[in-house]
């Protein structure tokens, strides 16, 4: 018997029976005897035979494998999703494939033909902030499988999508800070080709506008990490332009600009409140802990999920749908 792995026709040759005999065995198959199908499984179990999952998935047509795209793994928001996408895939008896584009442009092109090289039955993709060609995306549609956008969005591409309101969570969340007292706010802003940093810019500014504050655009400052919030919330404080509150893309960009404040000498809340985007980790140990818009990733992964298996599994077209999850502002004490 051969060492290496252990196939139907060993099985087979080790019985004395025919291949076709044995397969239908390991099928439950009623022709075969309950004598032959205890021999066959007793003699598989014994030497460890597994099925050829790439031959099943050629002959299926299927291979039960879902493909994941995101910029970053270690970041919580997208691991939140990453959670919920193997939660629900594994319940549907799918697996997974994890791609990370690191914000590359180049490496989610590549992302992309990989998972198409390896049979994905379907794609779950988050953009990166750098994406401005979506010809490879296009090439999975064109390859007829099946794709579901997550928090970023292609507008050109027509497909089932997951997001939350952006606007709304950042006009609620910047209402929040004026009903505190604020009345000189800055927003630390994402890049302007994601659509989501424009909603929750957009957000921003309209809740100002609703409460007779007059928009300043030298508070309106482009930096979505927490090395770039540092440096110019640093720059910002030192011009002695100093805002009473910040309304951040996110919480890394936030923890940067609680660490400028600090490092200025002011104290967060009493001087300058903050408020983020995410409600990562990092909010609950940013000191003072931060006061963010929960976006709920795991939900969101697993509703993504659920699109695209039923897409896969469903032989009739159905209309694409776009899933709006609910967000939550969580009140911590960086907020007055």
């Amino acid at each position: 018997m051969k060492s290496a792995q252990i196939t139907i026709k060993d099985l087979a040759e080790a019985l004395g029976v025919s291949v076709s005999t044995v397969s239908r065995a390991l099928k439950d198959h009623p022709d075969i005897s309950i004598k032959t199908k205890v021999r066959v499984q007793e003699l598989a179990d014994r030497l460890n035979y597994k099925p050829n999952t790439i031959a099943l998935s050629l002959r299926q047509g299927r291979s039960h494998i879902i493909g994941i795209i995101v910029p970053q793994i270690v970041h919580h928001f997208f691991a939140s999703i990453i959670s919920g996408i193997e939660e629900f895939a594994f319940k549907r008896g799918y697996s997974v494939i994890i791609c990370q584009s690191n914000e590359s442009y180049e490496r989610e092109v590549i992302n992309t033909q990989t998972l198409i090289s390896s049979r994905a039955d379907g794609i779950i993709i988050s953009p990166t902030k750098d994406t401005t060609n979506f010809d490879h995306f296009k090439n999975i549609e064109e390859n007829k499988i099946p794709i579901t956008f997550v928090d970023r969005v292609c507008p050109n591409i027509t497909t089932d999508k997951v997001v939350i309101d952006d606007y709304k969570a950042a006009f609620e969340a910047t209402e929040y800070l004026i009903n505190t007292g604020c009345k000189k706010l800055s927003h630390f802003s994402g890049p302007k080709n994601l659509e989501i940093s424009e909603k929750r810019k957009k957000g921003f500014t309209d809740a100002l506008l609703a409460n007779n504050i007059a928009i300043n655009e030298h508070l309106i400052i482009s930096c979505d990490n927490f090395h770039d919030a540092k440096a110019k919330c640093n720059k910002l404080l030192a011009q002695n332009n100093i805002p009473d509150g910040i309304f951040t893309v996110n919480d890394l960009t936030a923890a940067g600009a609680i660490s400028a404040i600090k490092n200025a000498g002011l104290k967060v809340p009493e001087q300058i409140s903050v408020v983020g985007f995410t409600n990562g980790e990092i909010s609950k140990i940013t000191d003072p802990p931060l006061t963010t818009v929960d976006q709920n990733g795991f939900k969101m992964g697993q509703k993504a999920t659920e699109l695209l298996i039923s897409r896969i599994e469903k032989k009739t077209k159905q209309p694409y749908k776009t899933e709006i999850i609910p967000t939550k502002l969580i009140i911590r004490a960086s907020t007055k």
